[in-house]
């Protein structure tokens, strides 16, 4: 199966966006910038596209106009392995003009959404006891970032 690369449409911001995200995500890097040439429908010389990857996933950023804009139906989830990784990815993911959101999501500052997740949270809302996953779940919906402790003192009882 051939690697699949999501592709970002934005209105003029594909460049600002990749190096945004690279600077997020560790062992990321900007691969290519193209340019519009003389044949448009942008001003020549003004970026087309950029790939880049964010930990060896490659995406594709393109300057596409106004006409299409990002919404929740679309999210990235950043598993996390402790309440270290959530706060980092929270607050950098937020940086300059993010939005929270509840249950772990929120927007960056381009608009796009992303789900930043504990792992842990996967253990606790399929607990076998279903009482624990109950009491984990009901912790989860009232947060907006994920707090690992707040969600196993819950499912604890």
């Amino acid at each position: 199966m051939p690697q699949l690369v999501p592709n970002l449409w934005f209105d003029t911001q594909a460049h600002d966006a990749a190096e945004f995200y690279v600077s997020v995500f560790k062992n990321s890097r900007i691969v290519h910038v193209a340019h519009y040439g003389d044949a448009g429908p942008r001003e020549a010389g003004s970026v087309l596209s950029v790939d880049f990857e964010l930990d060896g996933q490659p995406f594709i950023g393109i300057n596409g106009g106004p006409e299409f804009t990002f919404d929740e139906a679309v999210s990235f989830k950043v598993p996390c392995a402790d309440q270290a990784e959530v706060d980092y990815y929270w607050d950098a993911l937020l940086a300059g003009g993010g939005e929270e959101s509840q249950c772990g999501w929120l927007k960056d500052r381009f608009g796009l959404s992303w789900q930043v997740v504990p792992d842990a949270l996967g253990e606790l809302l399929g607990d076998p006891d279903p009482e624990r996953a109950s009491r984990a779940m009901r912790a989860m919906l009232g947060m907006r970032k994920l707090d690992v402790a707040a969600l196993r003192a819950a499912a604890d009882g």
